[in-house]
């Protein structure tokens, strides 16, 4: 149990090693959150830092500030029901405009994508800044050039953006289905088929590899079965 100190101090257990201590310090003087490796090359021994990583996340869940891991990236955040705690009065708030929202909703499940692909499925062309503004604000970033020519070059989300959606992974994100359930699009006028390339749907494309796989060795069994009866 802890104990009060005679200045009425609360003296909690200290339940971390030597190297977890190094691993929590690292963390917290760090300007951006660090994965694995980089962590690892600066302890002074070897140790399984995920299993670390993980031990302070669940000591730090019920704290104000929390351990999180977004993209493979570790870092402390404040308790995001306490973030309102965190703002000034004299923050301005800025709207995005709509053609930056669509824009970013576009390159979003679209990436990586080019800028005259953008304006394609937008059937407008772009407006003054509106690329550049997504990019200041980090949720966008060039991710090469397209192999066409002329080599334009293509977009996508950065992990910032990740990180101020709350977003582990791209695949987090809800589907087409999933927008038309909820009402915010209409889903009967969208094929699902296109909605979204890449990075997106690639988990969502090996679920249905594996499936169709399943399918063929259930026809060959079935196949198989009948010639053996004849």
């Amino acid at each position: 149990m802890s104990k009060l100190k005679k200045n009425n101090v609360v003296n909690f257990p200290n339940n971390l090693s030597q190297i977890e201590r190094e691993v929590e310090a690292i963390l917290f003087s760090a300007a951006e959150p660090l994965d694995i490796d980089t962590i690892d090359s600066k302890i002074s021994k070897k140790t399984n830092v995920r299993k670390i990583l993980e031990k302070l996340q669940n000591l730090y869940s019920n704290r104000g500030i929390n351990l999180v891991c977004i993209s493979e990236k570790w870092s402390f955040r404040t308790a995001s029901n306490l973030s309102e705690l965190m703002s000034k009065q004299e923050t301005v708030e800025k709207k995005l405009s709509k053609a930056a929202i669509e824009t970013l909703a576009i390159i979003t499940y679209h990436q990586p994508v080019t800028r005259a692909e953008i304006e394609e499925i937008r059937g407008v062309a772009f407006g003054t800044n509106t690329l550049e503004i997504l990019m200041e604000l980090n949720w966008v970033k060039p991710f090469g050039r397209k192999d066409v020519p002329g080599k334009p070059i293509q977009y996508g989300t950065t992990d910032d953006f990740l990180s101020h959606f709350n977003l582990q992974k791209l695949s987090d994100l809800p589907t087409v289905d999933e927008l038309g359930s909820a009402g915010l699009i209409d889903a009967t006028n969208i094929n699902s088929e296109i909605f979204g390339t890449g990075k997106f749907y690639k988990e969502k494309e090996q679920e249905k590899k594996e499936n169709i796989y399943s399918n063929i060795d259930e026809m060959l069994d079935s196949t198989l079965n009948k010639d053996e009866k004849n």
